[in-house]
Order: C-alpha cells, then sequence, then structure tokens
C-alpha cells in the first residue's frame, strides 16, 4: 500500500470543497448499519453462512466513516485504487500498522465476495465484528 500523499500524486485523492453534509451523510448511515448489524447479530447470530454478509457490513462501516474525515478535511478518493488511498489515510488517524492492515486485509476479502465469490467463515467474521465494533468510536469522534 502506497502513502497518502503517493494516491494524491496519483490523483486517485482529489483535494476538493470541505464537505460537511455528505460526512454527516456518511455518518449517519454508518451508525443505520451498525445499528443494522447489532440487531441483526442479536436476533439470527453469527454463522458460517452468514459470515460473509457481516464482513460486508462491517467494511461498509468503517470506509463510510474514514470517507466521512476525509470529506471534512477537504478530500475526495476516486477510480482505482480509491479504497486503498482511504485505508492509507488511517495513518494520518493516528492508527497503528496492524489495525491498518487487517482493515487493508477486510479489503481485499470483501473484493474477493464481490467479484470472485469467497466464502468467508464464521470465526473471521468475528473477528471483523470485534475490530468494527472496537474502532467505530474513534473514526466517529474523529468524523465529527
Amino acid at each position: 500500500m502506497m502513502q497518502f500523499e503517493d494516491y494524491l500524486h496519483e490523483e486517485i485523492v482529489k483535494v476538493v470543497k470541505k464537505d460537511q453534509q455528505r460526512a454527516y451523510s456518511l455518518i449517519s448511515e454508518a451508525e443505520r448499519k451498525l445499528s443494522s448489524l447489532n440487531e441483526r447479530i442479536e436476533k439470527i447470530g453469527v454463522r458460517d453462512d452468514n459470515a460473509n454478509d457481516y464482513v460486508e457490513q462491517c467494511y461498509d462501516i468503517l470506509l463510510f466513516l474514514i470517507r466521512a474525515k476525509l470529506f471534512i478535511e477537504g478530500y475526495s478518493c476516486s477510480g482505482q485504487g480509491a479504497h486503498e488511498a482511504e485505508i492509507s489515510y488511517m495513518i494520518k488517524l493516528g492508527f497503528d500498522e496492524k489495525e491498518i492492515k487487517f482493515t487493508d486485509k477486510l479489503r481485499y476479502f470483501r473484493n474477493g465476495i464481490l467479484y470472485y465469490g469467497k466464502l468467508l467463515d464464521l470465526e473471521y467474521a468475528e473477528k471483523v465484528i470485534t475490530f468494527t465494533k472496537k474502532n467505530y468510536l474513534k473514526l466517529k469522534r474523529m468524523a465529527k
């Protein structure tokens, strides 16, 4: 993964007008998704046959909050490599290397689900859920 500045240089990240309204919308959507996630876990639990759904939902929650912070700071990512750029921004937000690598691996597996039919298991889904809940408030505070 490149440094965030490299994504700027490659024009995957663009400097844009700060957009509090778009950030607020993303934060609200992340809150809604987390509430839905918690409700689904409580009602049906985490199983091998729904692990992919939870992993995708957790990925969305995390990326929505990272994007919100990017919009607050006046950045927008698009095109090939946009998700990697958003994850690389976690360095600027003070996340450690282990957390960034976990998020990047989550990106990789989420792409595997969407494009290659990758099936994940309960054990990985539970790790992702724990990671998401641990970092949700941290990211949300940064995005406010």
